[in-house]
């Protein structure tokens, strides 16, 4: 009888190992874990950080997509003044150095990177400036999204990573996040969660600075205009005065208070928008700032840094007080508001209904995804669909005519005449003359990219290469790679490159 319990247990223990070996194995066939770097270059600044991203197999169905669980800040770089030439280009020697000491500070090497994405913003979005940057990630090319963000881009982007998008949410309110940085200032009238209206002027911390000896050389048009409104003389000279910088720092920061309340004091305010003026159909509940200058707003820096960020966040918080009731509250980033940090990688399988007639243009990386964001249950109207491809696209700062992912959530009977409407919705966003250059993919979340793809190319002759792929949740902001045919299955693969904002996801 002993010996029977003895056995017995024995064949327990061996059930357990059995069961912690399976367990390791479905963890493993289940679970992904990525080392991501986001780098943030822009005008003024540049800081990057490296992150761990956790990605587990979404439990709904047989989903083939990786959600994230976990994400952790490994290290943070020091933030530094963008390195410029004396012409007014990208230093990209210096900025390598600087994000080869990075790797070297976190004790990280380039091969143990699994991913990252490069934000360029400001002048670092200049052609010039973009080819060098480019130079530096020759390397990682197919791993690193490098993403140009225009005005309208960096304001979502801002509003985001700052935690304001998540803050709207969660409060269930209406708020406006305002996002002062080295040249430039943005707006995001965010009502609950959900970003309705975007604008950008020239109004920033670095309008006016030093050069490495002291002296107040750079000065920018929009620091002119304001010293030729002031009758300031715009020379290092006079601006070697402190009561000129503050006189300068006073006015724009009324041109910056002006543009939260919706009013205008000077011409002067509406000659430096860089955008379409801020829509207002919701009144904001509270505030927040990110940027440069938010590090002053909110008293967690003191020291200056050879520019007039600090007198200009001096002047907005007097004029807040003195004008604005609503609250002001404190995101989550302030500086770091556009390194949203890593890129969060997710992987999907295409459905088998795809349209693929020529094999050859696969694989593709870093395509930008333009996303539709309308409901289509019911009649597909062909007018509402093309404008609001093109206000997504222009949000994106998006050309129709480059290659390009538009995506979009099929509802509905997929009968021909539906599909034929939204086919000629397509055509008339993406190739209006019936012709393209770059090949356009379409992501569909339904059933029917074979069909779609088909109707464009046979019955509205679309002249260009075309790649229909159904079975496919995106967002707004994705990027995606598409892998080759894989056959059998018959399907390809499509790794989504989404932007991770700080408030999605656990971080530490």
């Amino acid at each position: 009888m002993a010996h029977d319990l003895e056995f017995d247990h024995e064949h327990e223990l061996l059930n357990e190992a059995d069961q912690a070996a399976v367990a390791q194995l479905i963890w493993e066939q289940e679970t992904i874990d990525l080392r991501t770097v986001g780098i943030d270059i822009g005008s003024s600044t540049s800081h990057l950080l490296f992150a761990r991203v956790t990605l587990r197999r979404s439990p709904e169905g047989l989903s083939s997509r990786f959600i994230v669980i976990d994400r952790q800040i490994l290290w943070r770089s020091p933030i530094i003044l963008t390195p410029f030439l004396p012409d007014g280009t990208i230093d990209a020697r210096e900025l390598a150095r600087f994000i080869h000491r990075a790797y070297h500070d976190a004790g990280l090497r380039r091969s143990d990177i699994d991913s990252g994405a490069v934000i360029l913003t400001g002048e670092a979005i200049k052609r010039k400036n973009a080819r060098a940057i480019d130079e530096i990630f020759a390397a990682e090319s197919g791993k690193f999204v490098c993403a140009t963000a225009g005005h309208k881009l960096e304001c979502i982007l801002a509003a985001h990573g700052s935690g304001a998008t998540d803050l709207s949410r969660r409060r269930g309110e209406c708020g406006l996040h305002v996002d002062v940085g080295g040249g430039t200032t943005k707006l995001a009238l965010i009502d609950r969660g959900k970003i309705i209206s975007v604008a950008a002027f020239a109004v920033g911390g670095r309008l006016l600075a030093q050069d490495g000896t002291g002296a107040w050389t750079r000065i920018d048009e929009s620091a002119h205009r304001v010293a030729k409104q002031l009758l300031i003389e715009a020379s290092p000279s006079t601006f070697a005065e402190e009561t000129a910088r503050i006189a300068i720092a006073r006015r724009l920061a009324t041109i910056v208070v002006d543009q939260i309340c919706g009013s205008a004091r000077y011409a002067l305010g509406k000659a430096l928008e860089l955008t379409d003026p801020l829509s207002r159909t919701v009144e904001p509940a509270f505030i927040t700032f990110s940027g440069g200058v938010a590090e002053y707003i909110y008293g967690r820096e003191s020291m200056g840094h050879g520019d007039i960020a600090q007198l200009l966040a001096t002047e907005i918080v007097k004029q807040v007080k003195a004008r604005i009731t609503i609250p002001v509250i404190e995101p989550m980033e302030r500086i770091r508001a556009t390194v949203i940090g890593a890129s969060q990688f997710t992987v999907q399988v295409s459905g088998k209904t795809i349209y693929l007639p020529d094999a050859g243009v696969l694989p593709v990386h870093n395509v930008p995804v333009v996303h539709l964001g309308l409901d289509l249950s019911e009649h597909i109207e062909i007018d509402k669909i093309v404008n609001a491809f093109r206000r997504n696209a222009d949000v994106r700062d998006v050309e129709p005519g480059v290659r390009l992912a538009l995506a979009f959530a099929w509802d509905g009977e997929p009968d021909h005449s539906r599909l034929l409407a939204m086919a000629k919705a397509i055509l008339q966003f993406a190739a209006p003359s019936g012709r393209r250059e770059q090949t356009l993919f379409l992501m569909i979340d339904g059933d029917v990219g074979a069909s779609l793809g088909r109707i464009l190319h046979d019955e509205l002759h679309l002249d260009g290469k075309i790649v229909s792929i159904d079975g496919i949740k995106l967002q707004e902001l994705d990027f995606v790679d598409v892998g080759e045919w894989l056959d059998p299955p018959g399907v390809v693969p499509i790794v989504i490159k989404s932007l991770l904002f700080p408030a999605d996801h656990s971080s530490s």
